[in-house]
């Protein structure tokens, strides 16, 4: 047995709040690390200690393996939860922990050295008999032998990361020409992200399910399954949507996968909670990629469907205990169950009009769904400012059913109840997919977000918000302090130029009281009725129709309004402000804080449109920063390694029409 009674969360934010709760309810103690940016979190007030761990910049506080060590020891924690993400993964974290004899909650470094390594990995599913994907990770990594085994495989390929996850390092090859620039692609971001190059061809199975299994063992030798999980709706390789059980799989190939996933946990003496992910073809056949060695953050719906908590479970294995749901008996295959249906969202501060570009900003109004069946994991507060430090995922809006369709309902519903103003999300992105047919009859694979489903909203998308969005922004910006109508016939009267993303748009407010009628340059007029204000949240009558809905103002003269189905930012203008189109996007500026991964180009070079200028990493995501319009370059503003903040100027263009004037 490990004794142990005070636990450190090497981690931050909604994972160290979940770890901490429950361990709170096991009767432990718990420590908070915290960097410089973090120091007003919500993981920090909640846990029993805290200690600062350095500056915003993970290399310096949650990636530094000696600055956790030491925290741990100065507060007396002899046991250290790694959470996900971060060093959750580290074989070299996990020893140093064992070295210092402190309890490492999850497996030993030797079981995640060799399932941390792709390539390892491969072998040891092999020896085991765990079907494998047909691919090649053999030793030589140069492009000749990389490009005969791509031939051999055949195309399309998947370039990977060997020491890879998260989505990154990853390249899909349908082109032969493309694979050389898809390689050293892939090993710049794989040596920047992982601190190795080393990469792995594998076949790329089109139409393809991503199936996972949630496996734990104990360290007494009992390894079970607890189902599975579908997260087969991803964009750039990264989960969207995750839910359990997985739609259309029936008991005998749940078996089939379950017992695959413990043979490949049993083939390295796994010990704690683990997943081993499946790629599931239309003729049911299925291929091992990777088993990720910790806790996932979809675990919760695996939580609603077996009524086990997993984090309990963790703490338990840890201590030397058996697999065991509060009974002194080990838990048996045969005794889980699964009840019902769940399905997680990802809520991200992110652009999603913008290619999902991540966001910094202060959160000016939070609110959580409270509802039957609704569970929200997160480590967010009203007032808190969103760093370009960190993985740019703020909550987990997760809902249960009895069935599939009341799971999907509920959490269609909280998603709209969630307002979280001051910086965009994703949440109407997430509306939209929870609603979209595919999804819905459970049709999704892996590339459907990317290759069907976004490229029929982009239209949509395009249009922006609607007429009742614009005139209620206009309102509400026409009553900013400073702001002064004109009287007409008793009634005050305002000209207000709205912007939103690059729509610009002219109106006037006409207001007597209470009631306003916003018109538009095309005879477009709203009627607008103010029955109450209350804590951000408007009772509106437009058109005749009553609505509620949520608002935020900042100095900066931008609104927030989110009326449950669309959230949408504005800007209010000053008329002296050009609207020239054809000078609009001319210049490259910071679209958010970051660091100046590479730059593309320098001054005096000729580009076209959709050439990429300036690579940009922002919250462990690579942006890449692309000319809009054909033209000459004649700044350069920043080098790589630089960092840099949101609307800094990068690069001067000047349009191809303008070159040939001067």
């Amino acid at each position: 047995m490990n004794y142990f009674d005070t636990i450190l969360i090497a981690n931050r934010g909604e994972i160290a709040v979940r770890v901490i709760k429950t361990a709170k309810q096991m009767g432990y103690e718990t420590v908070a690390v915290f960097s410089e940016a973090d120091r007003e979190a919500l993981h920090v007030s909640l846990a029993d200690k805290a200690i600062g761990i350095g500056e915003s910049d993970v290399e310096k506080s949650y990636l530094n393996i000696d600055k956790i060590i030491a925290a741990a020891l100065k507060t007396n924690a002899q046991a250290i939860h790694p959470g996900y993400g971060f060093l959750s993964e580290s074989a070299e974290f996990a020893q140093r922990c064992e070295e210092a004899n402190l309890v490492f909650i999850g497996p030993d470094s030797k079981a995640m050295a060799i399932m941390g390594n792709k390539t390892v990995a491969r072998h040891k599913m092999l020896e085991a008999n765990v079907p494998l994907v047909p691919g090649y990770d053999g030793p030589s990594q140069d492009n000749p032998t990389l490009q005969k085994e791509a031939k051999r495989i055949g195309y399309p390929v998947m370039v990977k990361a060997a020491a890879g996850g998260g989505g990154r390092g990853i390249r899909i090859v349908k082109d032969p020409q493309r694979l050389i620039t898809e390689l050293e692609a892939a090993r710049a971001e794989a040596l920047s992200s992982f601190g190795s190059d080393e990469l792995l061809l594998e076949k790329y199975i089109e139409k393809a399910r991503h199936i996972e299994i949630q496996v734990f063992a104990d360290q007494l030798g009992n390894t079970v399954y607890l189902g599975e999980r579908d997260c087969s709706m991803q964009r750039r390789h990264q989960k969207v949507i995750e839910e359990a059980p997985a739609p259309n799989i029936d008991a005998t190939l749940r078996k089939k996968m379950g017992n695959a996933a413990v043979k490949a946990a049993e083939a390295v003496n796994y010990v704690g909670a683990g997943t081993v992910e499946f790629l599931l073809c239309e003729d049911q056949s299925f291929y091992f990629l990777e088993m990720n060695t910790r806790l996932q953050v979809e675990h919760p719906v695996t939580e609603l469907i077996t009524g086990l908590d997993l984090v309990e479970w963790q703490l338990s294995v840890a201590a030397g205990e058996p697999l065991a749901a509060g009974e002194p008996l080990a838990l048996q295959q045969d005794e889980i169950e699964l009840k019902g249906h769940a399905i997680e969202v990802r809520l991200y501060a992110e652009d999603c009009e913008c290619d999902f570009m991540p966001q910094t900003g202060r959160i000016r109004q939070w609110k959580m769904p409270v509802a039957k069946g609704i569970r929200v994991d997160n480590g967010i507060v009203n007032e808190q400012i969103i760093s370009p430090y960190y993985d740019s995922m703020l909550a987990k809006i997760i809902a249960y059913g009895a069935t599939r369709e009341l799971a999907i309902r509920r959490l269609t519903r909280a998603l709209k109840d969630t307002v979280l103003l001051g910086l965009p999300s994703n949440k109407t992105f997430l509306l939209g997919l929870l609603q979209d047919h595919t999804f819905m009859n459970a049709e999704a694979t892996t590339r459907y977000i990317e290759e069907q489903y976004l490229p029929a909203q982009q239209k949509q998308a395009a249009q922006g918000p609607g007429d009742s969005m614009w005139a209620i922004a206009a309102i509400l910006l026409s009553r900013m302090p400073g702001t002064t109508g004109w009287r007409s016939t008793g009634t005050l009267s305002w000209p207000v130029r709205l912007k939103y993303q690059q729509q610009q748009r002219d109106v006037t407010v006409f207001q007597d009281g209470s009631a306003y009628r916003v018109e538009y340059s095309d005879d477009e007029i709203q009627n607008i009725l103010i029955l109450s204000e209350s804590d951000g949240e408007l009772l509106l009558q437009i058109n005749g129709i009553c609505c509620k809905l949520n608002v935020e103002l900042d100095e900066r003269h931008t609104v927030y309004i989110d009326n449950r189905s669309q959230v949408a930012m504005f800007e209010k203008l000053s008329f002296s402000e050009k609207q020239n189109q054809d000078t609009l996007g001319a210049n490259l500026i910071a679209p958010m804080s970051g660091k100046i991964a590479e730059v593309k180009v320098i001054k005096g070079d000729t580009v076209n449109k959709g050439d990429v200028l300036v690579v940009l990493e922002s919250m462990k995501m690579y942006q890449e920063l692309m000319a809009q319009q054909d033209g000459l370059v004649t700044g350069v503003y920043i080098k790589p390694n630089q960092q840099v903040e949101v609307n800094m100027p990068l690069i001067d263009l000047v349009t191809s029409e303008q070159a040939n004037d001067e």
